[in-house]
């Protein structure tokens, strides 16, 4: 069985199963996050509440955090959430959103590393630089570096956590820090909407909730990203429709959707 057979079949357990995701996330994608994740089959909660999080990690398939806006509330949260995920042996996904712009975007996020030991982290080019000490610096959310430059920092930070790091660019770089898979597919116009970045964490959590492995876990989101983004695109008429038809990309996707749009490689 091929890639696109297989992930198909974690899709199909996913859409059976609906695993809860848990997401820990900034304010600006809550909804984009969480329509995506009804979309593609899955069962979306969002909070960043410290009590509530205690009991409610505990149902879930994967948590993801996001700290795209941080506060002392939202980052008791997230070491809340972390913490019994990684009691629990629940897969955590972090998102360093901006680490390498602020001081406190990248401590935080080094401590989520080092503490709460995530199974994945996904992020662009200079914040997975930042994070592996590389001197990236991040541009507010936005990336000042391309996912090429990156492809070292992401197989070091991979081993020095014993994770799986997920670069998202033009082409995406996923590696456990052995083996690196490459992702190409999408859409230029999907940078144009805010928060689709952060969309890609919240399905990695989806996928590795159900996957064999975090790796795979990671790959299988970010080609279920390209392959949306390049049907969407298809048939919008500029970001804001992009985003609808993305949605709907999600919950009607195929595999024969995916070997059209998609082209995934082991490197």
């Amino acid at each position: 069985m091929d890639f696109f057979s297989e992930l198909m079949n974690d899709l199909s357990a996913m859409r059976e199963s609906r695993p809860l995701v848990l997401n820990v996330t900034n304010y600006v994608v809550a909804n984009t996050n969480a329509n995506a994740l009804l979309a593609l089959g899955a069962s979306p909660a969002m909070t960043h509440y410290s009590e509530d999080l205690e009991a409610l990690t505990l149902y879930a398939g994967a948590l993801v955090v996001n700290i795209g806006t941080p506060s002392r509330d939202f980052l008791e949260g997230v070491f809340t959430a972390g913490n019994v995920a990684r009691q629990n042996s629940i897969p955590s996904i972090l998102d360093p959103v901006a680490a390498g712009a602020t001081e406190v975007r990248t401590e935080a996020s080094y401590r989520f590393l080092k503490e709460c030991r995530p199974a994945v982290v996904r992020g662009n080019a200079s914040e997975i630089m930042a994070l592996a000490g590389a001197g990236a610096v991040s541009k507010g959310a936005d990336s000042t570096r391309s996912a090429d430059e990156a492809v070292q920092s992401a197989g070091e930070l991979a081993r020095m956590f014993h994770c799986t790091v997920s670069v998202s660019g033009e082409t995406d770089y996923i590696t456990d820090g052995q083996t690196t898979y490459t992702v190409r597919g999408g859409h230029p116009m999907m940078p144009l909407v805010t928060g689709l970045g952060c969309t890609a964490s919240a399905l990695t959590g989806a996928f590795v909730s159900v996957a064999q492995t975090p790796l795979r876990g990671a790959v299988e989101a970010m080609a279920v990203m390209s392959c949306a983004g390049a049907m969407a695109a298809a048939k919008a008429e500029g970001p804001g429709t992009l985003q609808l038809h993305f949605y709907d990309a999600l919950y009607a996707l195929t595999e024969e959707d995916l070997r059209q749009h998609v082209q995934v490689e082991e490197v």
